[in-house]
């Protein structure tokens, strides 16, 4: 993942005081409106929930309407990402061309996402057109046509802002749109037929993805050319984009990432930093043990973002360096445990998970199973991430050689409201009907324990801000979601995961050579791709094999997720790896190294989770019975 990525998590660009009026009305009005839409995503099922234990009522509509609010915070987000120019992408091309080269890789990877998006607008706009004669009503006599037109408005908004954000050179801008015109015009107007030029056009596609391309303007352009080529109707994309974006569980992941983000924004880092140094501090190895378990903590709330690691980097850097840890012993350990906590509840990826896999394979999984199945396989981790940090620090004790009952109780006392985080969320999770309902229980609470209890977070100044970092994230993964649903669609019309079955069945006897070779691919994915996507890319392929090989599709998942776990610590583009290297300052190169001995340990503990099933599976069934 390039620059784009490691820009996507600092801060709002800001309007330029040379910024015209209405341009600066439009930046405030699309950060407010996407606040707005934001917030009613998280206090509308809390409101219901307090009307249905109270008055035995509800609001009409109400899951529909987040649903559709998804929509728009996906789309719109989206846009703002692409005004900052902080769409995912996948190559880190751009850091390291130079002059002339960079800016030719810039014009050509901002023309062809360009292109993309201009044919996601037309098929949107059809897509909509469509749906319009048909009457139907969302809520409230609003037609669900109304609320559809974010789909081509947004696209049509981001192939601007890629035009635009090519340079800051109209010359080089007018370049990029010529070629982004003619790409267009070809594909339209082109004698030679769609199926001879799928091929070109695909190198091409793969061409601009290596110069710096967003990651979903690579999976909807595969997606629409490989249709195109077939001369079947790109309209597919934008329907299984809108199919997927307003799906009944999926707000349940803005909404987690909203309390994860109200989490990193304010001042539980150094508080809960504080209460695990309370409590393992004195070990040798203390802070390696304290660093394994606050990123633990940190991750399965802010989700596979990589925020774990810009939040608390800051804050675990000097607490290591000065137990007398080896400044590559240091950057190793932080950066392997930046993702760790992605196999516990309530992360991100295992809600997508169940989703995808219900949603395109038919699984029949829970997101409670899937919550049950990480928590063995994600303590596993920790405790090799913790062994690995305690051997590589000094050999004697730490100064403070002895447990401070008073210490351990002001810290835990000054953190209570954050330590109960987790459990308001897993206890939602069991008394509330939805995923959704439970996510917004927890982050309404998270909100209070920012604002109202510690008051770190200050509702004027502060969080329309961290609001919007939260709308910009979620747009940006969205994106890539919906369209590679697009992409997952032609897979399945191809007939492609049938095959691999079929395949698979006759040449593989073995579940366990199976997953041995899982394992490795899993790996080499997880280090290309951008977890959302291959989630929503592999899952429909991986999970029929999985289940005509009788392997259980909890222990599946997780074993998934974990090697994706490892994939944000592989070379050569793991995100943990790119902002560990921006957030410390340190080139690729150094950061790669230094965490080789960790991605050998959590390899190990992939293999466990792997050839161990009850690891995983205990629990589930457990909660079945």
């Amino acid at each position: 993942m390039s620059e784009e990525v490691v820009a996507g998590h600092g801060r709002l660009s800001g309007p330029d005081a040379t910024w015209p009026r209405w341009r600066r009305l439009a930046y405030h009005g699309e950060n407010s409106f996407i606040v707005v839409a934001l917030a009613a995503m998280m206090l509308l099922p809390v409101v219901e929930i307090i009307l249905r234990s109270v008055f035995k009522t509800g609001i009409s509509g109400s899951s529909l309407i987040v649903q559709h609010l998804t929509l728009i915070v996906g789309m719109l987000g989206g846009a703002i990402a692409a005004r900052d120019g902080r769409l995912l992408a996948l190559s880190p091309a751009r850091t390291f061309l130079k002059g002339r080269a960079k800016t030719g890789a810039q014009i050509f990877s901002s023309a062809v996402g360009a292109a993309v998006c201009f044919f996601l607008f037309i098929a949107s706009r059809q897509y909509v057109m469509d749906v319009k004669p048909l009457g139907k009503i969302l809520v409230y006599g609003i037609p669900v046509w109304i609320v559809q037109l974010i789909l081509p408005l947004g696209f049509g908004l981001i192939a601007v802002r890629l035009l635009w954000r090519t340079s800051e050179k109209w010359g080089e801008r007018a370049l990029t749109l010529v070629l982004a015109a003619a790409l267009a015009g070809l594909a339209i107007g082109s004698p030679v037929s769609p199926a001879r030029l799928m091929i070109p056009a695909l190198v091409a596609l793969a061409v601009a993805t290596l110069l710096g391309a967003p990651v979903f303007t690579a999976l909807g352009g595969a997606a629409m050319i490989l249709f195109w080529g077939h001369d079947w109707s790109i309209q597919a994309v934008p329907l299984k984009h809108y199919s997927l974006t307003t799906n009944d569980m999926l707000p349940s992941i803005p909404i987690f990432t909203l309390a994860g983000y109200f989490l990193a924004e304010s001042g539980a880092s150094k508080r809960l930093v504080r209460v695990f140094q309370a409590l393992v501090g004195q070990f040798r190895g203390g802070p390696a043990i304290v660093t394994a378990l606050v990123c633990a903590f940190f991750t399965s709330f802010t989700g596979a973002s990589g925020v774990t690691i810009l939040a608390l980097g800051g804050v675990l850097m000097p607490v290591l360096l000065a137990a007398k840890y080896s400044e590559r012993s240091a950057l190793g350990l932080l950066t392997g445990a930046g993702s760790l906590g992605m196999l516990f509840p309530p992360c991100l990826p295992l809600i997508l998970y169940a989703i995808v896999a219900n949603h395109s394979a038919h699984a029949n999984l829970t997101i409670k199973e899937m919550f049950l199945g990480g928590i063995g396989p994600g303590i596993l981790l920790v405790i090799l991430t913790a062994w690995w940090g305690v051997r590589q620090g000094p050999k004697e004790r730490s100064a403070r050689t002895t447990f401070h009952w008073t210490e351990a109780g002001t810290a835990l006392w000054d953190a209570k409201w954050e330590m109960l985080i987790p459990v308001v969320a897993i206890v939602s999770l069991f008394a509330v009907p939805t995923t959704v309902e439970a996510a917004a229980v927890t982050a309404t609470y998270a909100l209070l324990v920012a604002t109202v209890i510690h008051r770190d977070l200050h509702p004027v100044k502060d969080l329309p801000r961290v609001i919007t970092e939260c709308g910009l994230l979620v747009g940006g993964v969205l994106l890539i979601l919906g369209v590679a649903l697009g992409f997952t669609h032609y897979l399945v019309d191809a007939q492609i995961p049938d095959k691999m079955v079929e395949w698979s069945t006759h040449a593989i006897k073995s579940r366990w050579i199976f997953l041995l070779g899982l394992n490795g691919v899993l790996l080499l994915v997880g280090g290309l791709v951008e977890i959302y996507a291959a989630i929503v890319v592999v899952v429909p392929l991986l999970v029929p094999v999985g289940v005509a090989l009788g392997i259980e599709p909890v222990h599946l998942g997780i074993i998934f997720l974990a090697n994706m776990e490892l994939g944000f610590l592989a070379p050569p583009v793991g995100l943990n790896l790119l902002l560990s290297s921006y957030r410390f300052d340190k080139p690729m190169l150094e950061v790669t190294r230094a965490v080789l001995p960790m991605l050998g340990v959590l390899f190990i503990g992939v293999l466990l989770i792997t050839y161990f099933p009850p690891l995983t599976t205990f629990l589930p069934g457990l909660f079945r019975k």
